[in-house]
């Protein structure tokens, strides 16, 4: 709700001295069942209207987010013998992939109130309201830490090339293990650590194919998906059976 605050309040500012002009390699990201992963190329350009005069340095951030999700984060502790569930916080949004690109180091090109009030940083993008366990920082960290090693959290710093302060551009990797939705993506120019222009998209991910068939056909009829399941598994068996007792004779 923050971040929609703010881009309407940007929206209703005059017209800016710098504003980006965006490009995507790609409009939609396919999943199919062979999907190992893949990457976005967003590239785009700075546009302005007279020479460049603004003050402070150029910094460009790209991020590209997932549809979020509720999550609950648990910590176990061995307790005799045996390892058991001793805390957990209940995490009321936390995008399902997040990567976050800037030309620089994001503390050097964003304020940390800007960052608190666009919530642009992984921690920032998560957020737990009304958490009531001590230390309930650790667990979303513990959060970033566990999907950052799936690549599915990713933290590009110096991972947008800027030429002459007019192009830009940036590699997103896509893993393989992505939910199905509409990816935001955001891009953020920035002028002395504050954002002076903003610009939003969506990418759709989404099964296809055989992989899409069979996903309708799990979730609007599960009957029948059991039943089809049931019977390739009987026939996958008995065919191996039949196999090996000719490979027997």
């Amino acid at each position: 709700m923050i971040r929609f605050v703010a881009l309407f309040l940007m929206l209703a500012l005059p017209a800016k001295a710098e504003e980006i002009v965006l490009g995507l390699s790609r409009d939609e990201v396919a999943i199919t069942a062979t999907f190992e992963g893949s990457e976005i190329l967003i590239f785009g350009a700075i546009k302005r209207e007279a020479p460049i005069q603004a003050d402070g340095d150029l910094g460009v951030i790209v991020t590209v987010a997932g549809p979020d999700e509720p999550v609950t984060v648990r910590k176990k502790d061995r307790r005799f013998g045996i390892w058991v569930n001793t805390e957990s916080v209940e995490v009321d949004v936390a995008p399902t992939f997040y990567a976050v690109a800037t030309n620089r180091p994001l503390n050097e090109i964003l304020t940390a109130t800007e960052d608190l009030n666009t919530r642009i940083s992984t921690s920032r993008a998560i957020r737990s309201v009304g958490a009531t366990v001590s230390g309930a920082e650790r667990f979303t960290q513990a959060l970033i830490r566990i999907r950052a090693g799936q690549g599915l959290y990713q933290t590009l710093p110096e991972g947008v090339w800027v030429e002459e302060e007019s192009l830009f551009r940036t590699l997103i990797p896509l893993p393989a293990n992505l939910t199905e939705g509409d990816y935001k993506v955001e891009i953020y120019l920035t002028r002395d650590r504050q954002i002076v222009d903003l610009y939003a998209t969506t990418i759709p991910v989404k099964k296809v194919g055989l992989e899409r068939w069979l996903y309708n056909l799990a979730h609007e009829n599960p009957f029948l998906y059991g039943l089809m399941s049931l019977s390739i598994a009987i026939a996958a068996g008995w065919g191996a059976s039949a196999a090996f007792s000719v490979f027997r004779r």
